[in-house]
């Protein structure tokens, strides 16, 4: 094709594209330590340290727990309540 214009396309052009590694080419990879691993914290207690619980945020647990058996409609009311009780709660808290 003479006279073409031969100018460089903005299309990348398909060359050598490199794939993964051979098996083997790479170190293995650390794991956990060995011994005896962390769980989770164990529970407590119910009313084990009534110092560290307060009435409104008992409260508004309990309502959260009792949205479980209503309407989806009811249950965003319900959380939304309680998400302003405890808000609420934790400012007061701060203030003290």
């Amino acid at each position: 094709m003479v006279g073409r214009d031969r100018r460089r396309s903005s299309r990348p052009t398909r060359g050598f594209r490199p794939g993964p590694p051979p098996a083997g080419s790479f170190a293995a990879r650390p794991g956990p330590p060995a011994g005896a691993r962390p769980g989770p914290p164990p529970d407590l207690p119910t009313g084990a340290d009534d110092a560290a619980s307060h009435p409104a945020v008992e409260a508004a647990v309990r309502a959260m727990d009792n949205a479980a058996a209503l309407a989806p409609a009811d249950q965003i009311a319900q959380y939304e309540a309680a998400y302003e009780t405890l808000r609420e709660t934790l400012a007061t808290i701060d203030q003290t």
